[in-house]
């Protein structure tokens, strides 16, 4: 399984840009922790730094396909320095103004939502680059595979990362910190080659052909081209896979919440951390195995099928007789979640024209993240007013019923899609995606 992963990796500059989006992805896993606690800090308001946090997260979700546009119009390099430069001294700004207590509540909350406003989506613009390095579907599958679960790791190091620093410092190291990863990695990642050759569809194109194996980017083929037959960054064919991410954000958002409550009712708190880890290393490892399997079944019917499982275990985990039993649920759990968002992520690639590819994956993003929010804070109004048992079997339910909804809207929409004519040119080698298939 790692030799298949081991090939990713040898791709041509792979791992020079993988490495670098990570470095500048990192800053994703220290800045909530540390803006919440140099609020905290400087204020000595809970509510304070609930609010900037809460800020701060919802200008970055919301702008989140806004930035990827910009990414898609002007090109990896024109877009996402300017945005990592404005992010990173905005940051820096913050850790200024909150080093010492008696900061401003009001101005610590403006520089948060603008500094979110300017997030760089290194995520969908990384996961674009894979399409051009790995034209191989397969390969694409254990990328994106590959990526989720580095991604996952980022955010289980990342609040580790910032207790160090807490200790060494002030928590508003940890924002001084986030600004230098994203500034550096993004520098970083828009030097590779690979990042070079993209070019947004209002850049300039090259009047011959191809200079290198590079160019056939995500954003080089003219909107209006055979590639753009398949939507362009809202097609038919991402609408019900973000109904899915939504789905699942949504009974993800809450679980972290309900396996506290679920300890406490039951005092056994201690087992909360090996309940979470478990969740972790289960979706690493089927992020991984999910990846190396050359699957038959079509992206739209895995991801039908994954959340389907996905929904099941997490009802089968509210019937747990006591906290240390859920430890193996919350890991099957986490075998289904690493798949689910990169099949969302594959699917929302293969929906999007190659010049809205950025902007597709960040809308699969914005639905994750925005169910996440939904959910959780859902779930943090009904603990205590239903049973844990009902609340799991809630989340369960609203996973289950965004595949069925999705399901449903690829069925209508196959049945409404127009039948090939007799005498009808065939479909060149390109068109058998597994969208087609779907």
């Amino acid at each position: 399984m790692f030799s298949s992963y081991r090939a990713v990796l040898r791709a041509p500059y792979a791992c020079r840009t993988f490495g670098s989006a990570l470095l500048g992805r990192l800053s994703n896993g220290t800045v909530c922790l540390s803006l919440l606690l140099a609020a905290k800090d400087t204020t000595g308001s809970y509510r304070v730094a609930g609010a900037v946090t809460a800020l701060f997260g919802l200008s970055s979700v919301l702008l989140s396909p806004a930035r990827a546009r910009l990414v898609d119009r002007w090109g990896p390099r024109r877009a996402l320095v300017p945005l990592a430069a404005a992010y990173a001294l905005l940051l820096a700004a913050l850790a200024w103004l909150t080093w010492r207590p008696g900061a401003s509540g009001s101005a610590i909350a403006a520089l948060a939502l603008a500094a979110g406003c300017c997030i760089p989506p290194l995520g969908p613009v990384m996961r674009s680059l894979w399409s051009t390095m790995l034209p191989d579907r397969l390969m694409l599958q254990r990328a994106y595979s590959l990526d989720g679960v580095a991604e996952e790791l980022l955010f289980v190091s990342g609040p580790l990362i910032v207790g160090l620093l807490v200790r060494a410092a002030v928590p508003a190291a940890g924002i001084a910190a986030s600004a230098a990863l994203v500034l550096v990695g993004t520098l970083a990642f828009v030097s590779s080659p690979v990042a070079r050759t993209v070019r947004g569809s209002s850049g300039p194109r090259p009047a011959g052909g191809p200079s290198d194996g590079l160019s056939d980017g995500p954003s080089e083929a003219p909107t209006g081209g055979p590639a753009a037959g398949r939507g362009g960054s809202w097609s038919s064919g991402l609408g019900g896979v973000v109904v899915v991410a939504a789905g699942v954000g949504a009974g993800l958002g809450g679980l972290d919440l309900l396996v506290v409550a679920f300890a406490d009712q039951l005092h056994q708190s201690g087992a909360v951390s090996w309940v979470l880890a478990a969740m972790s290393t289960g979706s690493a490892l089927g992020g991984l195995a999910y990846g190396a399997v050359a699957w038959r079944l079509s992206g739209r019917r895995r991801l039908t099928l994954i959340s389907v499982g996905l929904a099941v275990t997490l009802a089968a985990a509210g019937l747990s007789p006591n906290a240390w039993a859920l430890i193996p649920l919350a890991a099957l759990a986490g075998v289904f979640i690493a798949p689910a968002i990169t099949t969302a992520y594959l699917i929302a690639d293969e929906s999007a024209a190659p010049a809205h590819r950025v902007r597709a994956g960040a809308w699969v993003n914005t639905a994750l993240n925005a169910g996440t929010a939904v959910g959780s804070a859902a779930i943090g109004l009904l603990v205590g007013r239903v049973p844990v048992a009902g609340c799991f079997a809630l989340m369960a339910t609203v996973v289950l019923l965004s595949a069925v909804a999705a399901r449903a809207r690829t069925l209508v929409a196959g049945r409404r899609r127009p039948h090939p004519v007799s005498g009808a040119a065939a479909p060149g080698p390109g068109a058998k995606t597994e969208v087609a298939r779907a």
